[in-house]
Formats: structure tokens, C-alpha cells, sequence
């Protein structure tokens, strides 16, 4: 089975979910199945994905920046995101390959605009300016209950500053996500409270359901 490539400009799709939802997980798997179905899928992964961007990563998750500012924080979001756009998303979705990120926007309207108060549209617009406007085609939110989710990422490895939040701050996250899901048609929600193989299921068959309406189907 080989993608119908009679296509002009990729896609791009993102996948978001509050910590320890299995997320990455589920980005890896889905990543490996497009690929095996002959998908030209270029993953990239937030914050970072660059070498610029991972050194804003790693100021952003360092646990000993526990003064950063929330539009401090917001800010260095949209810069490396900035910098992952314009030097890997855009010119992959020129190429007509299908772009998979591990997070995106969404994330900061989420994190910094509802759940640390900075506002959504202040957010939005901030990375706006940062992306071109560039939204995904596609977004799948994985949502679970955010403190079992947050049990079994801790119980894993050691956690990042974002990670080290309050439960309070967790269940802001989520009734974000899932407000904006509510809001955007373009944002599916997927049970991630399930086991790993049966998110896999659903989050490969939306993505698949959702190639076929761009006629991107698979022929033989």
C-alpha cells in the first residue's frame, strides 16, 4: 500500500495532551505505522526541534529557572517555536511531506494563556506573529485524568519545571484543552485513559479517516 501522492502542499498534523497522557508515546507509534504505509512523515517536537530551539528547551524545562515569568515563559515558547517553523515545518510542508508535531500552539494557549492566566488571545496572537498564522490541518488531544496521568509520568522519571506544578494547575490544563476543543472543529479528542494499544487504534484511524478527506487515501 502506497499514499496517493498526487498532492501539492504536505499536511501537517499535531498531537497535544496534558503531561503524562502517553503523548510521545503515541507520536512514536503513530509516526513508525505512517511510515510503514509509505508516508513521507517528518516529525518534529516542541519546545525545540532545532538547534536553536533546544537551547530554549532547555532553559524552559530547567527545574532551577523556578523565577521564570509566565510571559517570560510564553515568549520563549513562541521564539523557539518561531525558529522550528521557519526552518523546518514550512519548508517540509513545501516539499509535500506530512508533518507530525509533538505539540504546537495549542499547547501555549493551554499552558500559559488559560492555565497561568495570560490569556488566550494574548497568547494566540504572540504566536501568530511567531508561526505566520501556520495552524495544523489536524489536531489530535489525548485526555485523561490529569493527576493518574501525572502518577504514572513521575513514577518514570525525574520530572521538568512544567511537570513540577500543582494537581490545580493540571486540571487547568485540561479544561483548557478541552475548551478548546469544544471551540475548533479542527481539534478531535481521543480517550487516553485507556491502554497504549487502543489509543494507538483510534489516534492512527482519525488520522488515516482525516487523509482520506484530503485525498490523500492509500491506493494498492
Amino acid at each position: 500500500m502506497k499514499p496517493d501522492r498526487q498532492t501539492q502542499r504536505g499536511l501537517f498534523i499535531s498531537l497535544e495532551g496534558g503531561d503524562g497522557v502517553g503523548k510521545s508515546t503515541q507520536f512514536d507509534l503513530l509516526c513508525r505505522a505512517l511510515e510503514a504505509r509509505g508516508w513521507p512523515v517528518f516529525p518534529v517536537r516542541e519546545p525545540g526541534g532545532t538547534p536553536i530551539g533546544e537551547k530554549v528547551r532547555a532553559m524552559i524545562l530547567d527545574p532551577a529557572n523556578k523565577e521564570m515569568a509566565p510571559a517570560a515563559e510564553a515568549l520563549l515558547y513562541a521564539a523557539s517555536r518561531a525558529q522550528l517553523v521557519g526552518e523546518r515545518i514550512r519548508p517540509a510542508l513545501a516539499q509535500g511531506k506530512l508533518v507530525l508535531a509533538d505539540r504546537y500552539v495549542d499547547s501555549s494557549l493551554v499552558y500559559q494563556g488559560h492555565a497561568l492566566g495570560l490569556g488566550i488571545e494574548a497568547v494566540r496572537g504572540v504566536n501568530g506573529f511567531a508561526t505566520g498564522g501556520l495552524l495544523p490541518d489536524l489536531t489530535l488531544l489525548l485526555d485523561a485524568d490529569p493527576d493518574r496521568a501525572m502518577h504514572n509520568l513521575t513514577s518514570a522519571r525525574p520530572s521538568d519545571r512544567i511537570e513540577r506544578r500543582e494537581s490545580a494547575y493540571r486540571r487547568q490544563v485540561r479544561q483548557g484543552y478541552l475548551a478548546l476543543a469544544q471551540a475548533d472543529p479542527r481539534i478531535k479528542v481521543i480517550d487516553a485513559g485507556r491502554a497504549i494499544d487502543d489509543v494507538h487504534r483510534d489516534v492512527l484511524e482519525g488520522v488515516l479517516e482525516f487523509l482520506k478527506t484530503r485525498g490523500r487515501g492509500v491506493s494498492s
